[in-house]
């Protein structure tokens, strides 16, 4: 069995130019799958619809969420289809398969104001004046362009090169799109690149060492900044500016940037585009939020609302 996820997995990687976080998920569903498999004696190859649909009830007796099941089941539906794509199954036995489906959840957002104090936060946040303005930068790209954590701290120098007044970005299986900068994320890219370019010339000069081809290096074995550090670092600037850490997430600001765009009269297209998804649907959620914020906003102030009338 760890010979097909082997496999499986770098097919993906080949084929379909998924993400290194991508991969690692569907290796720990798979790993489970197969964990559970060798419990019973059976392996990959001799597995029935009803033992698949056996592994399911167990994850839902064992807690597990709606999305977390549905992704596993994902994980093995893909697993099958490359198995018999291959030639090592005669059948797909994970093909009629219907899985739990996800909760239709709204995404957490935050308001323009609180965006705003975290923005004011990020400029006193660091040790150093250059960790100041580092991460001055991070937070005017994020929300400037509403990037996924993972594309924002792997982004190239190169890409901030000449004071663009576009960034080109490659997200989910390798899709470049471009995203549109505004003037104080491009001030503060300008301000960190100064910075970031003596500290890398001084670097090379003591260590003899090669320059970093990322915008926010680091010494970690991937040469740039980790989603968890930035994590971490997100959570001192919530504190700083008086918003609850638990509310304040990478993917949050993604939500509040097309919140914002939206409530700004911008075209659900063009948010679609500038957030990457390859389908409307994944965008049509923030008219839902919107339709939630000003319903809750009638209910909040409209006189009418707060009590009966006699």
């Amino acid at each position: 069995m760890e010979t097909w996820i082997s496999a499986f997995l770098d097919a993906q990687a080949a084929e379909r130019a998924a993400a290194r976080n991508t991969l690692l998920s569907y290796g720990r569903d798979l790993k489970d799958y197969a964990a559970w498999l060798a419990r019973r004696g059976k392996d990959f190859s001799a597995v029935a619809r009803a033992d698949i649909e056996a592994y399911l009830v167990t994850c839902d007796a064992e807690g597990l969420s709606r999305a977390t099941r549905a992704r596993r089941l994902s994980s093995i539906r893909q697993l099958y289809r490359f198995a018999y794509e291959e030639g090592w199954i005669s059948e797909n036995p994970a093909i009629q398969i219907r899985g739990p489906g996800k909760e239709q959840r709204l995404p957490k957002t935050l308001s323009l104001a609180e965006v705003e104090a975290l923005l004011s936060a990020a400029r006193e946040t660091g040790r150093t004046p250059e960790d100041r303005l580092r991460t001055t930068c991070l937070m005017e790209l994020l929300y400037a362009t509403g990037m996924r954590v993972s594309e924002l701290v792997s982004l190239p120098v190169t890409a901030a090169r000449g004071d663009p007044r576009m960034l080109l970005v490659r997200g989910k299986g390798g899709k470049e799109r471009m995203v549109p900068l505004s003037p104080p994320a491009r001030e503060a890219l300008a301000a960190w690149l100064e910075a970031r370019d003596r500290d890398e010339a001084e670097a090379q000069s003591e260590r003899k060492s090669s320059p970093s081809r990322f915008l926010f290096p680091a010494r970690g074995a991937a040469g740039y900044l980790t989603r968890q550090a930035f994590h971490g670092m997100l959570k001192d600037i919530a504190i700083r500016a008086g918003i609850s850490p638990s509310r304040v997430t990478p993917h949050v600001l993604r939500h509040a940037f097309a919140t914002h765009l939206l409530e700004g009269g911008a075209d659900l297209r063009a948010i679609q585009t500038l957030l990457g998804h390859a389908d409307i649907s994944t965008t049509e959620i923030y008219t839902h939020v919107l339709e939630e914020r000003l319903r809750s906003l009638v209910l909040e102030h409209h006189p009418l609302a707060k009590s009966p009338r006699p």
